[in-house]
């Protein structure tokens, strides 16, 4: 019987406190590895001496086998939050302004996925199929041909793939649409981002379409899919019915009470649009001065890779728009923007969704955005709120029936708030069916069914 063999750059253990990471995906990979007796193979978040030899560290949790890798303080600077996080996820955001690059983070990059393709290849079976995920791993399929790997190999990129210009100031971008030729099968969240990724072989004048879903490149061939990621529905749903009973939140709901709530979900980073999204709070608010005092937005706002200077940035930008908007607009009693620097449960997130009028996902570019599928499906069908949602996240693409606005235009999004509050009832129902009717067709494991079929089937 054939294997499935995850690989990404993190692999989901419990934290500290033994808890189990909440993602979706982390649920339906879970569910296959247990089925088909793979593993999964990812850093095991331990730094080493950089001179430590490579080696895997096998671990067994919750029924599913893991195998781990150590990185160097080197590897993290230059792989992790050098060309990964410093150059390729910046320039897929548009934002080539933003990138730091360096000849020795692109060379960590390389250096870190050819270990992982020495350590993985000789554990590999001949019939194994191998799922590679994410941004921090392209290379990794060449690798793993340079060794005589024969086995399927799929890769899943959960970030967007830029239009050829912006993509091609990554320097030296041609080693990454190289790597994804060495697949059998490359998936995408959206179709906007199939086209640019083809876009990019044919400004190179190296791919050719062979038929439907199939294109050569770089003397191989491979087939390319739309698959977007979503969440575990039924979950969510059964996990909103139940906040009732979180015990936190029965502290929390009372001081709700008499405000619509507005909720932002979203890591600290740039590409999210966070402060776009407080000051079009704080115009709807000058605009609408009767629902001042009446009126908040939950800003919940982890915070991400403070070690890189362009998320210090944005850390402290955004700090201070919160504390001018409050200091102009808040009362005695109350403030208008309430701002959480830390993550808060599923099951508790899941409770504040429910109790909010309105869903804030107003990202500046984003591959999916799963806050919005999770936010529709808290809702109370009798009285569900209204999700806002940019045109620019890969979410808008199949949730049509959402309120969608340009987070550039922070004009737009403030008229778009005052719609939302006094939508009717009926209205609002309607919009949260057309939603529901796609979240639950399609949830985490259709997701995680739709592509592994697609990889089977090359």
């Amino acid at each position: 019987m054939s294997r499935l063999i995850v690989v990404s750059n993190r692999v989901p253990l419990p934290d500290e406190n033994g808890v189990p990471p909440a993602g979706g995906m982390a649920i339906a990979l879970k569910a296959v590895l247990k089925k088909e007796h793979g593993f999964w193979m990812g850093w095991s978040e331990r730094v080493v001496a950089e001179d430590a030899p490579p080696e895997l560290t096998p671990l067994q949790d919750d029924g599913i086998n893991y195998q781990l890798v150590d990185l160097s303080q080197r590897d993290l600077d230059e792989y992790y939050e050098g060309f990964a996080n410093r150059v390729l996820w910046p320039i897929f955001h548009g934002r080539p302004d933003l990138a730091e690059y360096s000849e020795a983070r692109r060379a960590g990059y390389h250096r870190v996925n050819k270990r992982f393709a020495e350590l993985l290849n000789p554990l590999l079976r001949d019939d194994d199929v191998i799922w590679v995920n994410d941004y921090h791993l392209i290379p990794l399929a060449e690798e793993l041909r340079k060794l005589g790997c024969s086995n399927r190999i799929g890769f899943f990129l959960h970030i967007p793939w830029p239009p050829a210009d912006i993509f091609s100031t990554v320097p030296k971008y041609d080693a990454l649409l190289r790597g994804l030729s060495f697949c059998n099968l490359v998936g995408f969240h959206t179709d906007y981002d199939l086209s640019n990724f083809l876009e990019c072989l044919n400004r190179e004048e190296q791919g050719k379409r062979i038929e439907e879903g199939f294109y050569a490149a770089y003397q191989n061939e491979f087939r390319c899919g739309v698959f977007p990621i979503s969440i575990d529905t039924a979950n969510f749903e059964s996990l909103a019915e139940n906040a009732a009973r979180n015990e936190r939140l029965q502290v929390t709901y009372p001081r709700m009470v008499g405000y619509d709530i507005a909720i932002g979900v979203d890591r600290l980073d740039y590409s999210k649009g966070i402060e776009k999204r407080i000051v079009a709070f704080r115009d709807f608010l000058r605009s609408h001065r009767e629902r001042v005092d009446k009126t908040l937005l939950l800003q919940i706002t982890p915070k991400s890779r403070a070690s890189i200077p362009a998320y210090r940035v944005v850390q402290k930008d955004v700090a201070e728009l919160v504390g001018r908007v409050n200091g102009e607009l808040g009362t005695v009693d109350s403030v208008p923007v309430h701002y959480i620097n830390k993550s808060v449960g599923q099951s508790e997130l899941a409770g504040l969704y429910r109790k909010a009028r309105i869903g804030l996902v107003t990202p500046l570019r984003d591959g999916m955005n799963l806050v919005a599928k999770e936010y529709v499906a808290s809702q109370d069908p009798l009285d569900p709120g209204v999700l806002i949602l940019s045109r620019f996240s890969g979410a808008a693409r199949k949730l049509g029936a959402a309120m969608l606005v340009n987070p550039y235009d922070t004009e737009e999004m403030a008229r778009t708030m005052e719609k939302a509050l006094v939508l009717p009832r009926g209205e609002r129902i309607d919009r949260w069916r057309a939603i529901m009717t796609v979240l639950r067709e399609h949830d985490v494991h259709k997701w995680c069914s739709d592509f592994l079929s697609s990889l089977n089937r090359h």
